[in-house]
């Protein structure tokens, strides 16, 4: 996964460096553990069903929304599942963390001189609780959630609403994310510099192993 010279960003034709957050800054561990772990084990105790049955309930549920803000909200899955999904974040956030090498990207992006914009599906709950863990934030000079402009990032309607609030050059911005959709809109909007992180299997876009490698 190693960039050739024609797919290394050239930093002085960049401005603005977009990036997601989970999988892409933070650790995509977390998130698993919740959804596949602790969340059907909360919903098996409170319909008194085992773990596996509530898997099986659950996973049809959690497809039919994927890719659609709802698959991101946790108000959404709350009122879902009968839970309170936000409080669970918070019981386990301590297994919240960084990826590899994301921090430091972030400084040396602060060094070049590049604007620095968070944009994520992320709820602004979810966001809020991930961010009093790992104080994220502090590296960014903007941060959106796709919950603002109601609508994911998959979709145009989301780079036509970031585009209006945070008027970014396409050609001179760089974006990064671990989500093949997203990064095909992120396309589609014209952005010039993109990225796939490692968990990405793709050959439409560069892939590196981790943002440390930019």
């Amino acid at each position: 996964m190693t960039l050739t010279d024609a797919q290394k960003p050239q930093w002085d034709r960049i401005d603005t460096v977009l990036l997601d957050l989970d999988g892409t800054l933070l650790d995509l561990a977390f998130d698993n553990y919740l959804w596949l772990e602790c969340i059907p084990a909360a919903y098996a105790a409170a319909q008194g069903i085992t773990p596996e049955a509530a898997r099986a309930d659950l996973v049809p549920r959690f497809r039919r929304w994927e890719g659609q803000l709802e698959w991101y909200c946790i108000d959404h899955w709350s009122r879902e599942l009968g839970l309170d999904v936000a409080r669970i974040h918070h019981e386990e956030r301590g297994r919240m963390g960084w990826l590899p090498g994301a921090e430091g990207f972030l400084l040396r992006l602060q060094e070049k001189g590049k604007r620095r914009v968070l944009v994520t599906n992320a709820h602004p709950e979810t966001l809020r609780i991930k961010n009093g863990q790992t104080n994220v934030t502090r590296y960014f000079d903007a941060v959106f959630s796709s919950h603002t402009f109601r609508s994911p990032k998959e979709t145009a309607v989301f780079w036509h609403g970031l585009k209006e609030v945070e008027p970014f050059d396409p050609e001179r911005t760089l974006f990064v994310d671990d989500s093949l959709p997203v990064l095909r809109a992120a396309r589609a909007a014209g952005i010039r510099w993109i990225y796939a992180v490692s968990a990405t299997s793709s050959e439409e876009f560069p892939v590196i192993p981790s943002v440390a490698h930019l």
